[in-house]
């Protein structure tokens, strides 16, 4: 049963900002650390001090060949089975970083020559170098790392969708990034058939990770040897051309050298300037989060049916009385619209002390498309607000002085004003333009009509081949995080 049915939360996967996984067995998905680097939220950022931390002290240590050290930095790693993510056939247990698999990662990595010359810097290099470690073993290190920014995650969902918590619930062994030290205490957890739970951001989640070692043997690895070949004279697998040009071929490289783990990592120990120029370019391009196709074939759970999201919103009755229903279901289709850009999102999330609220506040995390355009042209969008009015009448200037008056350049200038339609679409537009041209921020109001376009669009998008004919506006490309709409009210913001 999933976490969803499990607690009556009433959403599918496509509107839930966690993985739904299972409550006794695991999702085939993995905590990729490559993937939490590229946040820019004060929630990523946290978690990357503690990965950083972690794995630099693991290093020293075993450099200066401190085995005391070693043993309890690894030592504290158990089995995080309350996330349910990773390979396990049946009830999560037993996959995992156990007590014996510290040892072993100790001696592998006291042994490694990639370990020792500074090859291997970050946690996830050790797919790469360290035999029987991949995906399902870095993850599950990962989550050892960050179970404390994980615990606060957990308590956040649980406040939005109603999950009951426990108090006095284990938390586990917990990194302090400052102290160098695990920590033990006891929290607040959601416990599920009897287990605690830990609930897991879908943007740090993949099917693989971001560091590929088939990528990096098939276009860095082998063209490397391939120029190597070709410039030796006395190479044997230089094939001479009709033309007389001299060809190596790749199949003729893996015969020579192998392509398996350790035949990957002996290569690169004579060449590591090859592994570290692929590292830098992969640092150099954001991971792309899972997408929700991918997360529904993993999940076996069905994609988002943006139609009944939309449906759902609009066929809400206007008025106070249906106000709860109408933010909940705006807040089920952004979060499925605008994912993976915008992320985490907190219902009725106070500021200024609590004197006053933001219906929905997003972390943004855009790596591409119109969010990752704000930040890319200045506009302080660190986290996006979204004020939901469902009224009968007209929204007029307070409504819209309400949504500014939330900016700051902390925590962001940018937000949508969702209603349910104008009288005059036109002048309130106006009224918006007005407010960014006085420098008090930048708000787009959405009615159900636009939200029905944004819907379209996206159906569009996710249905656009190269054949077709290009977008409603051909200076957008045709991809699903682009929002054609979200330009166009932006851009008479400012014009």
């Amino acid at each position: 049963m999933r976490v969803s049915e499990y607690y009556n939360i009433g959403r599918s996967q496509g509107t839930l900002d966690f993985v739904d996984v299972d409550t006794v067995n695991d999702i085939r998905v993995y905590i990729d650390p490559s993937t939490i680097r590229h946040l820019t939220d004060d929630w990523g950022k946290e978690c990357i001090i503690m990965i950083t931390t972690f794995f630099d002290s693991v290093l020293d240590a075993v450099r200066m060949g401190d085995k005391e050290r070693t043993t309890y930095l690894l030592g504290n790693l158990g089995e995080p089975n309350e996330t349910h993510l990773g390979i396990s056939r049946g009830k999560s247990a037993g996959r995992g970083f156990g007590k014996q698999m510290s040892v072993d990662f100790a001696a592998k990595l006291a042994a490694s020559q990639a370990a020792q010359t500074g090859l291997i810097e970050d946690l996830e290099d050790t797919s790469f170098f360290l035999d029987r470690v991949d995906k399902d073993i870095v993850s599950d290190i990962t989550t050892n790392i960050i179970r404390g920014p994980l615990i606060s995650y957990t308590q956040q969902m649980a406040g939005v969708f109603g999950i009951p918590l426990e108090e006095g619930i284990e938390s586990g062994a917990v990194w302090n990034p400052r102290r160098l030290e695990w920590e033990q205490g006891y929290t607040e957890l959601p416990v599920a058939d009897g287990e605690k739970l830990l609930l897991v951001p879908k943007v740090i989640v993949r099917r693989d990770l971001h560091l590929s070692r088939s990528e990096y043997y098939r276009n860095h690895l082998a063209p490397t040897l391939q120029s190597e070949e070709a410039e030796n004279p006395g190479s044997k697998l230089v094939r001479v051309l009709k033309d007389g040009s001299r060809k190596v071929y790749k199949g003729d490289i893996e015969k020579e050298y192998g392509s398996s783990k350790p035949d990957v990592v002996r290569e690169t120990l004579k060449r590591p300037s090859v592994y570290s120029s692929y590292r830098e370019t992969k640092k150099s391009v954001p991971p792309t989060p899972i997408s929700h196709t991918e997360l529904s074939e993993v999940g076996n759970t069905p994609p988002p049916d943006y139609e009944a999201l939309l449906e759902a919103v609009i066929s809400t009755p206007p008025g106070k009385a249906e106000a709860g229903n109408y933010h909940s279901r705006v807040e089920a289709l952004l979060t499925a619209l605008f994912y993976p850009s915008l992320s985490m999102p907190e219902m009725e999330e106070e500021i200024h002390e609590g004197r006053k609220r933001i219906d929905i506040s997003y972390t943004n995390n855009a790596v591409s498309g119109f969010f990752r355009f704000l930040t890319r042209h200045k506009i302080p969008s660190k986290y996006v607000f979204i004020e939901c009015k469902n009224y009968g009448k007209e929204v007029t200037n307070p409504e819209l002085d309400q949504l500014s008056s939330r900016f700051s350049p902390l925590r962001g200038q940018f937000g949508i004003l969702t209603c349910r339609s104008f009288d005059d679409k036109d002048r309130f537009l106006n009224r918006c333009r007005d407010t960014a041209l006085d420098h008090r921020g930048f708000a787009i109001a959405l009615d159900d009509s636009d939200l029905a376009q944004i819907v379209s669009d996206v159906m569009k998008a996710i249905n656009w081949k190269p054949s077709d004919p290009p977008p409603r506006e051909p200076e957008i490309p045709p991809r699903i995080h682009d929002y054609p709409l979200l330009h166009k009210r932006l851009k008479a913001l400012v014009s």
